[in-house]
């Protein structure tokens, strides 16, 4: 259905795509992974616009009658007096009217070939789209989501969570030939992301879907394109399978590098004792093997096994730490309220300990975030927080948090590097290439504004992180490198996440957002609150025995264990099979 060939295409001051060919067929359900700022959004807004953009090389789309769009960004209207199935149903009803308004205008028309023509394109563009059945189909689609109660609930009344799955239903209803949805899954709270994957494995059409949520990724796709390094890697199969190939992909590369590189320190050898003898006597014979010995050593190097995909650098998050007492509560808070048009909170009540890493988890639209912003401000008399807090927060919403127009390295030179050098450098260990670092803020895309905010953030020391969705667009090697730094940091962690997994591995205790309030309950009774309600048990329990071998065969590769590796890797593929047998 969709076939790119030889696509390059990039900015003056950086190439995103050099001569890159991928086919998505007919009825695949395909996800688009990339680290941070590789280009993905603009890839699918290229195939939806290929018109606005010049570009070398060829995109060819047969038979895709309509291109439809979900953005990661919501566009709802507060104001919007429509229910849910009215605003669902606003295409149907307006084909339908026209087709009535075509059929009345051919009782009276002089020109009745062009009336019926037209007459005839909308009525095909209706049955396209199943219309005679609209009502029905739009109860079912609700139904898979588990959003039928909200059939006539006014669309301005929504989460956002909410919000985001019907924009996603009404684009699936319109039978688009080829949907395109870019990280539709950004916020979602467990319940709503589960709402998108069963909307996403019961969809009949072609999907390409950009996103890092691990969970989507090993559950709704069956081909994956991986953007790295102005390359595409394409991979027919699913996510699991697509990552086991990578790791024995991986072996074999380093295994076949070790070993250039013994045979490149041999001829390093041989020619330092050639130099050696070639300084000692005049001989131009001697000075011609020495040179031949150095083009072969330089061959010899340009040629050693290289990784493209395999060899993705993690970013370095690192928190520093502020001085405060390891027993003292830092933050108190009691009978706490919080409401706007209603009661969001109300008789909240909790203490952190100055080394605690605890997690807020509830329902989009619960007040989390609301929550967050009022310790960060502390201005409630219900809020106490310790005299020697040293408190800094990274926000969901990134607009206006940096001057726009300036460069990254222009704000770093603001916050205290005289050197441009250092800031390059420092800015690298968070995944910035040198050419990223002179694009202005408003030039980069949403996991890169987040690394941006963590990069400005861990420049001050801190006893006290508040994290508002800090995972929201982060890569999935961001997201474990977060995951890592929030481990490793000494003082207290206050986070609202809806990712199982940054929460099921980084924290102390979590609190759970329900009927106005919160009560708290240990990492073991969430999982088993999860496992009860949104996701299988036995599926995480096998993910996390895959993380451990994984992890255990990265150590093997990192010591050059090549056969210790490559035994581990049976065990692995056992446990992938169990892993799909649940899936």
């Amino acid at each position: 259905m969709i076939k790119v060939e030889k696509l390059s295409y990039g900015y003056p001051q950086k190439d995103l795509y050099k001569k890159v060919s991928f086919t998505i067929e007919d009825g695949v359900h395909c996800a688009l992974i990339g680290t941070n700022g590789t280009g993905k959004s603009t890839l699918i807004d290229l195939l939806m616009h290929e018109d606005d953009y010049l570009y070398d090389g060829k995109i060819e789309m047969e038979d895709v009658n309509r291109i439809g769009y979900v953005s990661q960004f919501s566009a709802q209207n507060q104001k919007e007096d429509l229910t849910v199935f009215q605003y669902i149903s606003q295409e149907f009803v307006k084909l339908g009217q026209m087709i009535a308004d075509f059929c009345k205008e051919m009782e009276t028309s002089e020109d009745l070939e062009r009336v019926f023509e037209e007459y005839q394109k909308t009525l095909d563009e209706f049955n396209a789209m199943d219309g005679d059945s609209y009502e029905s189909n739009i109860k079912k689609q609700l139904k898979i989501a588990n959003l039928q109660k909200l059939e006539e609930q006014n669309i301005g009344s929504l989460s956002a969570g909410e919000f985001k799955l019907v924009q996603i239903i009404k684009e699936m209803m319109q039978s688009p030939g080829f949907l395109i949805m870019d990280e539709p899954d950004v916020f979602l709270d467990f319940e709503h992301l589960n709402a998108l994957r069963n909307l996403i494995n019961a969809h009949k059409g072609t999907i390409l879907v950009i996103t890092h949520n691990r969970y989507l990724l090993n559950h709704c796709f069956n081909k994956i394109l991986q953007l790295e390094n102005t390359d595409i890697q394409e991979f027919d199969g699913t996510y699991i399978e697509y990552n086991y190939e990578l790791l024995a992909t991986k072996i074999d590369l380093k295994e076949a590098e070790a070993k250039d590189q013994e045979e490149i320190d041999r001829q390093s050898e041989v020619l330092a004792k050639a130099r050696k003898k070639a300084t000692m006597f005049d001989n131009a014979a001697l000075g011609r093997a020495v040179h031949a010995r150095q083009t072969m050593v330089d061959r010899l190097k340009a040629r050693k096994t290289k990784a493209p995909f395999v060899e993705i650098k993690q970013p370095e998050i690192h928190f520093e730490l502020g001085d405060v007492a390891e027993d003292e509560d830092i933050l108190t808070l009691t009978d706490y309220s919080a409401a706007f048009d209603e009661q969001l909170l109300e008789h909240v009540n909790f203490e952190m300990k100055s080394t605690e890493h605890v997690a807020i988890v509830g329902n989009n639209g619960t007040g989390k975030t609301t929550l967050l912003r009022d310790i960060f401000e502390n201005k409630k008399d219900s809020i106490r927080i310790s005299d020697e807090a040293e408190i800094l927060m990274f926000s969901q919403f990134t607009e206006g948090l940096y001057d726009d127009e300036k460069t990254l390295l222009k704000i770093f030179e603001e916050k205290g590097f005289e050197k441009e050098e250092e800031a390059i450098r420092y800015l690298k260990k968070y995944g910035f290439e040198e050419d990223t670092l002179y694009q202005k803020v408003s030039e980069l895309s949403g996991g890169e504004k987040d690394l941006f905010q963590l990069s400005v953030l861990s420049l001050e020391k801190a006893n006290l992180l508040l994290l508002d969705e800090p995972t929201g667009h982060l890569d999935v090697y961001a997201q474990v490198a977060l995951e890592q730094a929030v481990s490793e940091y000494k003082g207290a962690v206050l986070m609202v996440s809806h990712d199982f997994y940054t929460v099921a591995n980084c924290v102390d205790f979590i609190l759970f957002v329900e009927n106005n309030t919160v009560r708290r309950m240990s990492p073991r009774k969430f999982r088993q609150m999860i496992y009860a309600n949104h996701f299988d048990k036995d599926y995480l329990i096998l993910e996390q025995e895959k993380k451990d071998i994984e992890l255990r065969i990265g150590k093997m590769i990192q010591k050059n264990e090549f056969e210790q590796a490559k035994e581990l890797m049976a065990s692995l593929e056992e446990i992938i099979k169990k892993m799909k047998s649940v899936l």
